[in-house]
C-alpha cells in the first residue's frame, strides 16, 4: 500500500530543500478515493498514518504572498505531470535542475546539530571577506534512476554554467544509462542560470548539448514559486543539507565530499565534483542568435514549455 501511494503522489509532492519535510497538494480523501478505484479500501485516517511515515507533514497557511496568483499553476502542473509521464513510459531520460543555496567556504556556522563529545568552533560573524571562497553547488537529477550529479561552482551561477554541468551530466551518465536516447526532458524553476525568459541558457542547449550531441530537448519549468516541487529540491538537495547539518564547510574538499557520500535509504547516490572555471556574468545573446535557435514553443503555455532540436 505504501508502494502504491508513492506512485499516486510522485508528480504531487513539494519539499524542503534543507529540511527535507514534503508536502502535497492533495487531500487524504481525494488520495483515499483514488486507492478506493485501484482496488485498494482504506480510509483517509489510515492514508494520514501513512503519508506521515512516508515523510508528509501538514502545512498551515503562511501570510506571506503579496502577488495575485499565478492563473496559469495548476494547468502548468498537470502540463508538467503528463510530458513526465509520456517520457517516462518511452523510456526516455527526465531530469530535474537546480541550483543549491550559495554557501560561504570557511569557519563559519552551518545550521543543524551533530552528535558530538565537544562543539565545533566557527567564526562568531559570517563575513564573506573571511571566506575562502563560495560553494555554488548546480545539480542535474535523473528521476529514473535516482541519481544526481552535482558540480561545485567558484565563481558565478551563470546560464553557461548551468548548461555546462547538464551537457557534462549527459556526456558522462546519461547517454551511457539510457543508450540510443535522442531526447531529453528538463525540469526546471523559472528564474534563476536555467530561467525560462533566459536566452543564454537557450543558447547554450542549442549549441552545448542539442547540436553537439544530436539530442532534442524539451525543457518545461515551474511556475514563479513553486520551486520546491522541483524533484531535486526534496530528493537530492534536501538529503545534502541534512549530510552536513551542523558541519562548517571549511574548504572545497569538505564540500564535494559532504555532498558525494550522501546516501538515503531509498536508494539515492550523488556524484560530485569541483568546478574551478572562470564562468564570468552579463553575457549578451542577439536578437539574430536567438531567431538562428530551432526552437518549437509548445501550444501550453508557450513561454515555460519548448523544445529544442539539433540543427
Amino acid at each position: 500500500m505504501i508502494e502504491a501511494i508513492g506512485r499516486l503522489m510522485e508528480h504531487d509532492t513539494a519539499g524542503d530543500p534543507v529540511s527535507g519535510v514534503k508536502w502535497t497538494r492533495r487531500t487524504t480523501e481525494k488520495v483515499a478515493a483514488e486507492l478506493g478505484a485501484a482496488g485498494i479500501v482504506v480510509c483517509p485516517n489510515t492514508v494520514a498514518k501513512l503519508l506521515k511515515g512516508l515523510g508528509y507533514r501538514l502545512r498551515a497557511n503562511a501570510k506571506k504572498l503579496n502577488r495575485q496568483r499565478d492563473p496559469g499553476r495548476d494547468a502548468q502542473f498537470a502540463y508538467i505531470a503528463a510530458t513526465r509521464e509520456s517520457f517516462a513510459q518511452a523510456g526516455l531520460p527526465v531530469v530535474s535542475v537546480d541550483s543549491k543555496h550559495r554557501e560561504l567556504v570557511g569557519d563559519f556556522k552551518n545550521p543543524g546539530a551533530t552528535w558530538d563529545t565537544e562543539a565545533v568552533l566557527v567564526n562568531d560573524h559570517d563575513f564573506p571577506s573571511q571566506a575562502k571562497g563560495v560553494a555554488l553547488p548546480y545539480g542535474v537529477y535523473d528521476v529514473a534512476a535516482n541519481h544526481a550529479c552535482v558540480s561545485v561552482g567558484t565563481t558565478h551561477d551563470t546560464p553557461d554554467f548551468a548548461v555546462d554541468n547538464l551537457a557534462r551530466w549527459w556526456a558522462c551518465h546519461g547517454r551511457r544509462h539510457y543508450p540510443g536516447a535522442t531526447e531529453l526532458l528538463v525540469l526546471a524553476d523559472s528564474g534563476g542560470s536555467n530561467g525560462a525568459r533566459t536566452r543564454a541558457w537557450k543558447y547554450g542547449l542549442q549549441h552545448r548539448l542539442c547540436d553537439r550531441h544530436g539530442l532534442t530537448v524539451t525543457v518545461c519549468h515551474y511556475p514563479s514559486g513553486a520551486s520546491k516541487w522541483n524533484p531535486i529540491e526534496h530528493r537530492a538537495f534536501s538529503e545534502i543539507s541534512k549530510n552536513w547539518a551542523g558541519r562548517p564547510l571549511t574548504d572545497y574538499e569538505t564540500v564535494v565530499n559532504y555532498i558525494s557520500t550522501t546516501r538515503t535509504k531509498s536508494g539515492l547516490r550523488v556524484d560530485a565534483h569541483l568546478v574551478r572555471a572562470d564562468y564570468p556574468t552579463g553575457t549578451k545573446v542577439s536578437d539574430n542568435e536567438m531567431k538562428d535557435l530551432s526552437v518549437r514553443h509548445h501550444d501550453t503555455q508557450p513561454n515555460r514549455n519548448y523544445t529544442i532540436s539539433p540543427r
